[in-house]
């Protein structure tokens, strides 16, 4: 287990970077427990892998360093980094038995056969291939055989870390959810640092103590799951995190007063005058329709998921999703809206601006 330290880390892929534009990471300091469990979210292309690979040694930073523990590794080789990776698409031994590729970092290691095999079948146990361990690899499924790789990043209890690399894109859906379950506990019985990559919300917000949410190269926010949905820091947190994402609507802001487009509406906080862009953001579960109180809406449809009730509606221009309970009222004469002001957030070139006690 290791505390990771990133200092002035930033990495481009172009040989004479000329701007910010051109790295694919973009500078970043952060220090991550020592045992805590991460999560990197994002959308495509948005610089996880480039991060993980720079931490696993894979991949050598344009700058900055990476330190476990205090001491750098910037230079050290992956072998050198006791860490274990798995990726998204399963690296797996054909030739050998399942029980062989469980056991194969444990022996590369020198551990006697009687921990070897007691371990191997408390992993096997955990991945569900119990019944599979004398069955050679070649010939088995995708999923079982990344169901294997992620067993042998597991079956290791003195790693620095471990590292997943979106490790649960060829698993079946009920699989997905079993084995996240067993990281979790294998997070809690071992204690290992744990990062894992991801574009999936659930998967990182059911998986990680802490969410890291990176967005073009940057990392936008790291918290809570209630962090992240409370107080997004940037609109793109609270556009990505939440189904549907938080409403974004363009505003004017006066001190506890904002006002939007054709209507206005009292803020819980003071805010000093705000250049640039300038928008509220709020979560559709803090929207709530009505008969004769609040601001103008159309409400364009109405779909029941079965838990809630997801209305899709106009907002002076701006498309706005509110959610209702599956018992609540929602009828044709209900055309107007109202913003829960205490859970309203005020942006500012998309970031998120703090305000004072109104």
């Amino acid at each position: 287990m290791a505390k990771i330290t990133l200092d002035n880390l930033a990495h481009s892929y172009l040989p004479k970077p000329g701007s910010e534009d051109d790295f694919a990471l973009k500078e970043l300091n952060h220090d991550w427990e020592d045992g805590a469990a991460y999560a990197l979210l994002g959308s495509s292309g948005c610089g996880k892998s480039t991060l993980l690979n720079i931490i696993s040694g894979l991949l050598h930073p344009s700058q900055g360093r990476i330190l476990f523990d205090d001491k750098d590794v910037t230079n050290a080789p992956t072998a050198e980094r006791n860490i274990a990776q798995v990726f998204q698409f399963p690296v797996v031994y054909d030739t050998m038995s399942v029980r062989d590729n469980l056991a194969f970092p444990l022996r590369n290691r020198g551990r006697d056969e009687t921990y070897v095999s007691e371990r191997v079948q408390e992993i096997a146990q955990m991945i569900g291939m119990e019944d599979m361990l004398n069955k050679k690899a070649r010939g088995l499924t995708a999923d079982a055989k990344q169901k294997i790789s992620l067993g042998r990043g597991m079956v290791r209890k003195d790693v620095n870390a471990l590292l997943f690399d979106e490790p649960l894109t060829v698993i079946d859906p009920h699989m997905k959810w079993e084995l996240r379950t067993q990281l979790k506990k294998l997070h809690r019985d071992f204690g290992h640092t744990m990062i894992y990559v991801t574009h999936d919300q659930t998967e990182a917000l059911t998986f990680a103590d802490k969410v890291v949410v990176m967005y073009d190269g940057r990392v936008v926010q790291i918290g809570t799951p209630q962090e992240l949905f409370e107080r997004p820091e940037h609109t793109f947190v609270g556009y990505f995190i939440g189904s549907p994402g938080m409403n974004v609507i363009p505003a004017r802001i006066d001190g506890n007063t904002a006002y939007l487009s054709g209507a206005q509406m009292e803020l819980a906080q003071e805010y000093k005058p705000l250049d640039g862009k300038v928008e509220i953001g709020v979560r559709p579960e803090f929207v709530r329709l009505s008969q004769t109180e609040g601001m103008p809406v159309k409400v364009r449809r109405v779909e029941d998921v079965g838990r809630h009730k997801i209305i899709r509606a106009e907002f002076f221009g701006t498309d706005i999703n509110i959610i209702a309970g599956e018992a609540d009222p929602v009828s044709a004469d209900m055309n107007r809206v109202i913003f829960d002001n205490a859970h309203v957030n005020v942006y500012a070139n998309d970031w998120r601006v703090q305000g004072e006690a109104a």
